[in-house]
């Protein structure tokens, strides 16, 4: 099926913002697209008339607009699990307060869906919607370590092993000693190997069908971890998501 260049455009150029690039001029934007100002004028000139993008009157940079503010929203109130587990999140983040995360699994990275913060640590790069490796990170392990060793094998087809720290896995031999690992605890660490200083914990959440559907994690300093840290903050993880899958169908039992 043909790729619709004009669709295909104007979708990389909403993708051209982000934190760091909230506001862009239109010779910004088509440097960074390689494409004519007058193309550029005329996708934008689209994008604005649906509300997809704004212009700031006053220094005339461009940004993206409330429409995909109402898209998000109407797609995060329909997502059952986020909401689901909404409130275990919070619960977990309050006995600890350390910051929960619920991430899914999307091609070859993690996506957060929900974050609570907790008062104990602030983890400076998570946050909903952004996407994140699964080879350093816990809640990655989580999600792909219930794969069989042929759909793994699939998955990491072509991945690349990009070390975020000094501590994270850099190769396919090295994650799937670690997949073994995470399959004998029933759980998974990211041990500095995302941001450093940060340590986090992960347990996979399954849905009605037995299939694993996200994977919740705590995050907190490395200088907290210990062994009986470690047991007492994974118990409370298994009881977090033990609850969010039988919420959402799956038979109770440890995880």
């Amino acid at each position: 099926m043909p790729i619709i260049q004009s669709v295909e455009r104007a979708l990389k150029i909403l993708d051209l913002f982000d934190e760091r690039d909230r506001e862009l001029t239109i010779t910004e934007i088509s440097k960074r697209m390689n494409l004519h100002k007058s193309t550029v004028h005329s996708l934008l000139k689209t994008l604005r008339e649906q509300r997809y993008i704004a212009q700031n009157e006053e220094n005339e940079k461009y940004s993206l607009g409330l429409k995909l503010f109402e898209r998000g929203n109407m797609v995060a109130s329909h997502l059952d699990l986020r909401n689901v587990a909404r409130k275990h999140l919070e619960t977990l983040s309050q006995i600890t307060n350390l910051t929960t995360h619920l991430v899914i699994l999307d091609g070859q990275e993690g996506l957060y869906v929900d974050k609570v913060e907790g008062s104990g640590v602030t983890v400076l790069y998570s946050r909903i919607g952004r996407r994140i490796p699964i080879h350093t990170s816990a809640v990655g392990k989580s999600l792909v370590a219930t794969k069989t060793d042929g759909e793994l094998n699939q998955l990491l087809e072509g991945y690349k092993y990009t070390k975020q720290t000094e501590k994270s896995i850099s190769s396919k031999e090295e994650f799937l000693t670690e997949i073994e690992q995470v399959r004998i605890n029933g759980y998974s660490i990211d041990n500095e190997e995302n941001e450093p200083g940060i340590v986090c914990f992960a347990v996979p959440v399954k849905d009605y069908s037995s299939k694993v559907v996200a994977a919740v994690s705590m995050s907190m300093p490395a200088s907290k971890v210990n062994d009986e840290t470690n047991k007492y903050y994974v118990e409370l993880l298994k009881e977090c998501c033990d609850k969010i899958s039988k919420d959402l169908g799956y038979g109770y039992q440890k995880i």
